[in-house]
C-alpha cells in the first residue's frame, strides 16, 4: 500500500498521496490519526467523497459526534453530516457562520471534551474568499519565548459564545440576537492545555473573553497578542479550496477561520466531527 505525506510546511500541514482503493482502509485511518497530532491540518486534494464515503473515512478515525445546535439548523440531532453554509433555506442562522470569519477553535463553550478532529468536503466553492487558513496553537506554544511560558502559568481565560460572536452582533437580528449569542455555556479554560501526550497548546481564539483577576482590558489585550502570535506565517497555512478538497484537521491542536465569502456565492462544505477523549486541563 503506497501512502505518502508531504509536507507543505514545516510547523504545519501535509498533503496525503494514496490510492482511491485505500482511501478506506484501517492502516490510513491509523497513520491518519498519527500525522494529525504532529502535522495538524491532512490535506486530500480533490478526493470527491461522498457523503456516505466521509461519514466512513470519520469512522476510520474515531467515534463521530454533532456539535451543531437545532439553532441553525432544521435537520435532525442525530444527522451526521452538517452543512456549512450561508443560505437560510438550509442555515435558519447564517450569523453562526459569519462568526467563522475570526479565528476560533470548535466546541470550546460544551459541556464535553472539545472534537478532536474536523473533516471537511468542498462540495461547492466561492468565487472569491473561501479560503480556510488554520494556526497550530501547539506550534505556537511551542515556540513562545521561556518567560511568556512562566508567565502564562495558572492563567485561565472565560469562554463563551457571546464572546465570540460579538465582533458580528450588530449582523444579528435585533429579535434573535439574545438567543443566538446565548447558545453554549460559559466555560472556564486554562490558557495552557496540558496534553496526556506531555505537548502543550494555547486554548485561545474568540470564544475567549477575559482571564480572571486580570483588568479587562489587560486580559483581553493578552489574549489578542496570543492570537497574533499563533497566526503568523510560520505557524499557519492558508487552503486554498478547490472542488471535492477534502481536509481534516486536529481541532484540539488549531484554531481556523475562513475569508469572508458572499452567501449568493453558493459556498457549501460537509462538515463531520470526531469525539474529543481529552478534557481541557
Amino acid at each position: 500500500m503506497s501512502i505518502a505525506f508531504e509536507a507543505v510546511k514545516p510547523n504545519i500541514g501535509s498533503i496525503v498521496h494514496v490510492d482511491r482503493a485505500n482511501m478506506f482502509t484501517e492502516e490510513l485511518g491509523r497513520r491518519c490519526r498519527e500525522m494529525l497530532e504532529e502535522r495538524t491540518v491532512l490535506i486530500f486534494p480533490r478526493a470527491h467523497l461522498t457523503d456516505a464515503e466521509q461519514l466512513a473515512f470519520t469512522d476510520l478515525l474515531g467515534a463521530r459526534i454533532n456539535i451543531t445546535s437545532r439553532a441553525v439548523t432544521d435537520r435532525p440531532d442525530d444527522e451526521p453530516v452538517y452543512q456549512v453554509t450561508l443560505d437560510r433555506r438550509i442555515n435558519r442562522q447564517p450569523e453562526y457562520v459569519l462568526g467563522t470569519f475570526f479565528w476560533h477553535m470548535d466546541g470550546i463553550t460544551v459541556d464535553m471534551p472539545p472534537p478532536k478532529a474536523t473533516l471537511l468536503s468542498a462540495r461547492q466553492i466561492a468565487a472569491v474568499g473561501g479560503q480556510t487558513e488554520f494556526a497550530s496553537t501547539y506550534a505556537a506554544y511551542q515556540f513562545l519565548p521561556e518567560a511568556e511560558k512562566a508567565a502564562l502559568e495558572g492563567l485561565r481565560a472565560i469562554h463563551s459564545v457571546s464572546a465570540s460572536l460579538r465582533p458580528i452582533a450588530d449582523a444579528i437580528p435585533e429579535e434573535d440576537r439574545e438567543r443566538v449569542t446565548s447558545i453554549g455555556l460559559v466555560k472556564d479554560h486554562p490558557i495552557v492545555w496540558k496534553r496526556d501526550s506531555g505537548r502543550n497548546s494555547l486554548v485561545i481564539g474568540t470564544t475567549a473573553d477575559h482571564i480572571p483577576g486580570m483588568p479587562i482590558a489587560h486580559g483581553r489585550a493578552l489574549l489578542s497578542r496570543l492570537v497574533e502570535w499563533a497566526v503568523q506565517p510560520d505557524f499557519s497555512y492558508r487552503h486554498q479550496w478547490e472542488a471535492g478538497d477534502f481536509v481534516i484537521w486536529d481541532n484540539t491542536g488549531a484554531m481556523h477561520r475562513v475569508l469572508p465569502y458572499d452567501a449568493e456565492s453558493g459556498r457549501m462544505m460537509h462538515r463531520t466531527s470526531i469525539a474529543g477523549t481529552e478534557s481541557v486541563n
